[in-house]
């Protein structure tokens, strides 16, 4: 059968360098590190003092507080960067066919704070079991799915993705796949986490994952530094709108750019480390370039995972170099994690949105926080650190791996009619 061809008409973004798409893109473009110390919970007896908190987000300027008490952050922030999203698409909702736009949404831990309040409250009791009655709905991970669809009357298909950090790159994959087999017109895609509370800072430290930089949180997260010490935990949401070419132009929509491919595959090496040759991570690539029918020289910037982890960074550059070969050096590579953090499950969805803008504006976002070669990383390699840099970039892939082994990779290309 002939697919169809999948292109973004919206984009929505809460992050902890901008909440909204035009102030994150900037933050990007200026290398703005989102990192400072915990605000939300005292952290002053944990290992690691500091993230990437969403600042300045008042939820009552989009819910009211009756409706906002039941729901976790995590889903207040999926409503809001969809009602941007969707807002940024111009899709009319007066009469578009319902019953042919899907959500899919991923989460990699869902409503952490709801669960951690609902069982501390029990455990502090007498034994008597007072529970919320909103508990359960507020915490299960598909949850902010169902409340988009309920939201905005989305009666296609509707489920969240869980896959660790690649959650949200997952369901913008299985949105992609939806679209292009015909069986949607439109899908609401992307992710939202947080996980910034004293259950993911205590339990991302006991696992040693996280940087412990609290003489410096600002400059805590640096992928492919040689002093690289663990990733900084951020927070936020990002939305896509996907929708099939011809209902986009059909209805003059924005074209910000053509999603072209997507692969997923499996390190089955380990539950927390990458396999330490980046197979997982050349096969992943390897299948999103087939895919999309591209050839490795057609890509001209990858936003790498690149979590400022030891060994992940490490892993990654030598999958690029395996995938890419020799047009590798002609790469820019940048991991926007040394600004946003590491959003965990809706990572790859404000890391998609930095893709599709880099294609729109060609214009690469840096990493920044560089200070010190690693000489593990071949020096020859556009690593865009510390700023901007433009270029034409004609397509973008962008990797996202999860705990487990899950790996994701998308492409979006400029579109061409």
């Amino acid at each position: 059968m002939q697919l169809k061809r999948v292109v973004v008409t919206g984009l929505g973004a809460l992050t902890p360098i901008g909440n909204d798409v035009d102030s994150y893109w900037k933050g990007l473009t200026e290398g703005v590190s989102g990192a400072d110390f915990i605000k939300s919970f005292d952290a002053s007896k944990f290992k690691t003092r500091f993230a990437c908190e969403v600042k300045n987000f008042d939820v009552h300027q989009y819910l009211e507080k009756k409706e906002a008490r039941k729901l976790d952050p995590f889903v207040h922030y999926a409503l809001v960067t969809v009602q941007e999203a969707i807002e940024r698409s111009g899709l009319p909702l007066d009469t578009v066919d319902k019953d042919r736009v899907g959500v899919i949404w991923g989460s990699g831990i869902g409503g952490l704070l709801t669960f951690l309040e609902e069982c501390s409250g029990f455990a502090k009791g007498d034994g008597t079991p007072r529970f919320n009655p909103f508990f359960i709905p507020k915490m299960i991970a598909d949850i902010a799915a169902g409340h988009i669809s309920i939201k905005y009357g989305f009666r296609g298909p509707n489920f969240t993705t869980v896959s660790a950090c690649a959650s949200s790159t997952n369901a913008l994959i299985d949105a992609f796949t939806y679209i292009r087999l015909g069986k949607v017109d439109v899908m609401v895609a992307g992710g939202s986490e947080a996980a910034v509370n004293e259950a993911g800072i205590g339990g991302f430290n006991a696992m040693k994952a996280l940087s412990e930089r609290n003489d410096s949180p600002s400059t805590a997260s640096r992928p492919f530094d040689a002093d690289r010490d663990g990733f900084v935990l951020g927070e936020g949401a990002g939305a896509l709108i996907l929708e099939e070419l011809d209902h986009a132009i059909a209805r003059g929509a924005t074209i910000y750019a053509e999603l072209v491919g997507g692969g997923m595959s499996a390190d089955a090496h380990h539950i927390t480390a990458p396999h330490p040759e980046g197979l997982g991570a050349s096969n992943v690539m390897k299948y999103a370039l087939a895919d999309a029918n591209l050839k490795p020289e057609d890509i001209d910037y990858i936003n790498v995972h690149g979590t400022s982890t030891p060994l992940g960074d490490i892993s990654e550059i030598k999958a690029i170099q395996r995938v890419f070969g020799d047009h590798a050096l002609n790469l820019n590579i940048s991991s926007t994690k040394s600004m946003t953090g590491h959003l965990l499950g809706a990572a790859g969805a404000i890391e998609a949105i930095a893709s599709v803008l880099a294609v729109k504006h060609d214009l690469v976002p840096p990493t920044i926080n560089h200070f010190t070669d690693d000489p593990q990383f071949d020096a020859a390699l556009n690593l865009t650190f510390n700023q901007a840099q433009k270029r034409v970039v004609r397509a973008a892939l962008s990797n996202t791996f999860g705990f487990g082994g899950h790996n994701t990779s998308v492409i979006f290309k400029k579109y061409e009619s």
